[in-house]
């Protein structure tokens, strides 16, 4: 039975070619790509709780030289992590089946809870491991009604 098509009713036209674009639109790029930060490829991986009266930060980098490729700053209520890998510079192309070692510049922004200094925040490294740390701020008082005379 050559020929056979499927058919959809003239209506669902559209909204099914809608649809499948949506459905079918990360086979639409040759390669992975990152539209930022927010996506875990494109950015840094990392975990943030609570530890006693103090947030921590612990993020994923390793083979970085913290001394040359890392940069912390605190800036507009936010911290910001910015990152470089360098790749080896001998690299043979040939005989390379899979490459899935990231290098190049990776970077991340947090907000900070409000209240938070830039002279709170401390930073370590060891064993690929960046940890943040800086203290939790007090809670605020609630809001108190003030009444309005007329």
């Amino acid at each position: 039975m050559a020929g056979l098509l499927r058919h959809e009713p003239k209506a669902a036209e559209p909204v099914g070619w809608f649809d499948r674009v949506f459905e079918d639109w990360p086979a639409m790029f040759p390669m992975r790509w990152s539209a930022g930060p927010w996506f875990a490829e494109g950015g840094i991986r990392l975990d943030e709780y609570r530890d006693g009266g103090q947030v921590v930060i612990r993020a994923e980098l390793p083979g970085i030289d913290p001394a040359k490729d890392l940069e912390l700053t605190v800036a507009e209520g936010a911290l910001h992590i910015r990152a470089e890998r360098h790749e080896e510079e001998k690299r043979e192309e040939k005989g390379y089946r899979r490459r899935e070692l990231r290098y190049g510049s990776f970077s991340r922004m947090l907000p900070l809870p409000e209240g938070v200094a830039a002279s709170d925040v401390a930073a370590a490294y060891k064993d690929g491991m960046l940890e943040i740390r800086f203290p939790y701020p007090e809670a605020k008082a609630e809001a108190v009604r003030i009444p309005v005379t007329s």
